[in-house]
């Protein structure tokens, strides 16, 4: 039957309504799907490393630091790299020196060369400190006349002190011979030393220490005759370059002369010069005060 004026009059309104909510019902559909992307864009956010926030470097974050040969002046410029960083060279005389000699002194510098291979000392310490505690080893290059184990005992002392970093109270240490452990402490001739921070891009040219890896690599010639920038005793140069290069590990960066005549913080590349400052070998006073000096590159 055909549908009269008056029946197709009253359909068309229907149709219409039909068509609108279906037009609704789509657009609610959109809406939906709209938001669901946002919720799912927004959770990758949060699960792709990366995404929606920072997330720690994994890349190296030290810098290199050229140190100027011992005849140039200490406050000679020196160009920043990435990578490794080489440090103010450890000064402190051979085992047999004495322990009063002064840096920069004329004792035997040391054979340039040595075998190339390694002695782990075979001392191990109490742990020392609070927070952390990092393990370390100590090995010393054969065929330099540098004894292991009597090095082993002088950095295990330096750190013991209470003038080290175990007074900040959140950073500990032990010296181990074997099993797991942190970062080495080697003594090693000039060449070796060369040919391990050349590993990292430097160029220490026979001349200073270097900090590559979990390793941190004395030079012989600063270990027996110390620096002439640096008037304490070896002794003191030593606990310098011990507490310096451990500084940088525990997250420690550099430190400048807080004033002329005050001490020289640990942190401060005393190689270059003191600036007016009196040397220093210890991060912390006797009484617990940290030595600080104003943040440098």
């Amino acid at each position: 039957m055909r549908a009269t004026p008056k029946s197709r009059s009253k359909a068309a309104p229907n149709r219409r309504q039909a068509r609108r909510r279906r037009q609704a019902k789509r657009r609610r559909l959109v809406i939906q799907l709209v938001l669901a992307g946002g919720v799912l864009a927004a959770a990758a956010a949060l699960l792709i490393p990366g995404g929606g926030g920072d997330t720690p470097s994994t890349g190296p974050t030290t810098q290199a630091r050229a140190v100027p040969s011992l005849s140039e002046s200490p406050s000679a410029d020196a160009s920043d790299t990435s990578g490794a960083r080489v440090e103010s060279p450890s000064s402190p005389p051979s085992a047999s020196a004495p322990a009063s000699a002064s840096t920069g002194s004329t004792a035997d510098p040391g054979p340039v060369k040595g075998k190339g291979t390694f002695t782990t000392a075979t001392a191990d310490g109490d742990a020392v400190g609070h927070g952390k505690i990092r393990r370390y080893k100590v090995q010393v290059e054969d065929g330099i006349g540098v004894d292991a184990a009597a090095a082993a005992k002088q950095i295990h002392n330096i750190l013991s002190d209470k003038r080290s970093w175990t007074t900040d109270g959140k950073n500990g240490f032990q010296l181990v011979a074997d099993g797991q452990y942190d970062f080495t402490i080697k003594i090693a001739s000039p060449d070796t030393v060369d040919a391990i921070c050349a590993t990292g891009g430097l160029n220490t040219g026979g001349e200073v220490n270097c900090d590559v890896g979990p390793q941190v690599v004395v030079n012989l010639k600063r270990w027996n005759t110390g620096s002439p920038q640096f008037t304490g005793t070896i002794d003191d140069y030593r606990a310098l370059i011990v507490n310096h290069e451990v500084g940088h590990r525990i997250g420690h960066g550099h430190e400048g002369c807080p004033g002329k005549g005050k001490l020289a913080p640990a942190m401060m590349q005393q190689i270059y010069g003191l600036n007016g400052c009196l040397p220093n070998a210890w991060p912390y006073t006797a009484d617990g005060t940290y030595i600080s000096g104003p943040s440098v590159p």
